[in-house]
């Protein structure tokens, strides 16, 4: 058995603290311990922690700095092998997540990312992650999902805990850092691992503009002689796709041309066939 440690923050939200600590509660693996971290709430969340107190590993109600400064907090209280961050309104995507997940993590990987269902107002969405992951997929606005991601412990003492003065990032900033720069070994769990709920502060589009200019300055603090070479390769990366489209375009458009580029193909397979045939 393999001890995970699950870690909830929580700031006057108690109908999704509930939710997210059944959650917890109801998973089917059991050699898990519970780690809830709330900021001095005054919306009754104190109240729903003491219903479940007893099955907390460890929880504290009290002031923070913020998102960072909960979640560091909860990662000094932690014992386990691997983290996972399950705030409060996000929850489990069923009873036997973590007991199917435990397996992948035996590989000793740094880092596993799983698929994330996506909780809208009008309809539930399923995002799915690349199987690889490279600093251009991070810099041309990729990330992989901090609720469905199991991060070894000791990683956060060999490179850092999440930086407390940004407001948003952190979480993207330790991964780009710990994949991109330390090269920690990971892996894609091709489940889904949690739901998130996207009315949450990362997912509000009045954040945006903030949210940008923070990963600007992380990718200036961790990259600073890679950003002017990753600016040009997204822009030739999408210059290319935009000129593909184009002539890709003029062909369906133009019956002609649809002609003529039947023909050239068919006469480039000929002349490849006998080649072949020599």
């Amino acid at each position: 058995m393999m001890l995970i440690s699950i870690i909830s923050i929580n700031y006057n939200n108690k109908k999704g603290l509930e939710s997210t600590i059944k959650s917890v509660l109801d998973q089917s693996y059991l050699d898990y311990e519970y780690i809830v971290i709330d900021g001095d709430s005054k919306d009754g969340s104190k109240d729903v922690i003491e219903i479940y107190k007893d099955q907390l590993t460890y929880w504290v109600s009290e002031e923070d700095s913020g998102i960072y400064n909960a979640m560091n907090k909860g990662i000094s209280a932690s014992k386990g092998k691997y983290l996972l961050f399950l705030n409060s309104g996000d929850t489990f995507y069923d009873k036997k997540t973590l007991e199917n997940s435990v397996s992948h993590l035996e590989t000793d990987k740094g880092i596993y990312y799983g698929n994330l269902e996506l909780l809208h107002n009008t309809h539930n969405e399923i995002k799915v992650y690349p199987d690889r992951l490279s600093f251009n997929y991070f810099f041309n606005k990729g990330h992989i999902p901090h609720p469905a991601s199991f991060i070894k412990k000791v990683l956060f003492d060999d490179i850092y805990m999440y930086k407390e003065n940004f407001k948003i990032v952190s979480d993207w900033d330790f991964f780009v850092c710990a994949l991109c720069k330390h090269n920690v070994s990971y892996e894609h769990i091709n489940c889904v691992i949690s739901s998130y709920a996207t009315d949450g502060i990362s997912g509000n589009p009045k954040f945006t503009e903030l949210s940008q200019k923070e990963k600007q300055q992380s990718l200036i603090d961790n990259f600073p002689l890679f950003i002017d070479e990753a600016k040009r390769l997204v822009k030739y990366d999408k210059k290319f796709k935009l000129n593909r489209f184009k002539m890709l375009s003029v062909l369906e458009a133009n019956s002609i041309a649809q002609k003529l580029n039947s023909i050239w193909l068919t006469m480039l397979l000929k002349i490849f066939r006998k080649n072949i045939s020599k």
